[in-house]
């Protein structure tokens, strides 16, 4: 049975916020990107396939390697999501800021 991961499940991982942080940039295989971390290999391999099967990496072939690139269509969805949090926070510090303002001129 082949569950569809959920991509907020895959992002609460550190190490796979980690990885989505490394292939910002550029492609790498999973050897370089697990260089990168003190777990062991096939601990990166699985978390590839599941950013893999959440679809926020995508896998190209070039020859006998497979290189990982980050999905920005997937990471804009996520961005999508969290923009009207992002605005209430926002709200919330100016409204915040404005009464510091007003607490501070009366003092």
């Amino acid at each position: 049975m082949n569950l569809r991961r959920d991509v907020f499940q895959a992002i609460a991982d550190p190490t796979r916020r980690n990885i989505l942080i490394l292939l910002a940039t550029q492609s790498m295989t999973a050897g370089i990107i697990a260089s990168n971390f003190e777990t062991a290999r096939p601990t990166v391999s699985k978390h590839l396939q599941i950013l893999t099967e959440c679809e926020l990496l995508r896998q190209e072939q070039q020859g006998r390697e497979i290189y990982y690139h980050l999905n920005a269509e997937k990471m804009k969805e996520i961005a999508d999501f969290l923009e009207p949090f992002r605005k209430l926070w926002d709200d919330r510090f100016n409204k915040l800021e404005q009464v510091m303002k007003n607490y501070q001129s009366k003092k």
